[in-house]
């Protein structure tokens, strides 16, 4: 039974697939600090950079790194988490990226958001 496991499928992705496209999203947003995407993918997106960011600052600088190269797909971004974003957000303690609508997409109508490091 799947009680209390509620969870967005993104699509109805396998497992791998969620992880992975959730991972490239998350290196995307960190380095160019802002993506344009579907709004699903974004509160998927989400609680995903702000556990990292909050990772980098609170955890110990080694086991720091391992969190994010789990989950990250590129050196750039991980090393811009732990010298730029721990930096930046360091008096903020939550609420790291701000999500905006943009406009509805035209094969589809989906609403296309603007998530950002705020």
């Amino acid at each position: 039974m799947r009680h209390q496991k509620k969870q967005s499928k993104l699509g109805g992705r396998p497992r791998d697939a969620r992880r992975l496209l959730l991972g490239n999203l998350a290196t995307s947003l960190i380095i160019h600090e802002k993506i344009q995407t579907t709004q699903a993918r974004a509160k998927a997106v989400q609680p995903l950079v702000d556990e990292l960011i909050h990772i980098a600052k609170t955890k110990d600088k080694r086991m720091a790194i391992r969190s994010l190269n789990s989950v990250l797909h590129s050196e750039l971004s991980s090393r811009k988490v732990m010298e730029e974003l721990v930096k930046r957000y360091s008096e903020r303690t939550s609420g790291f990226t701000r999500i905006t609508a943009i406009k509805f997409r035209a094969g589809d109508a989906a609403p296309i958001v603007q998530i950002d490091l705020v």
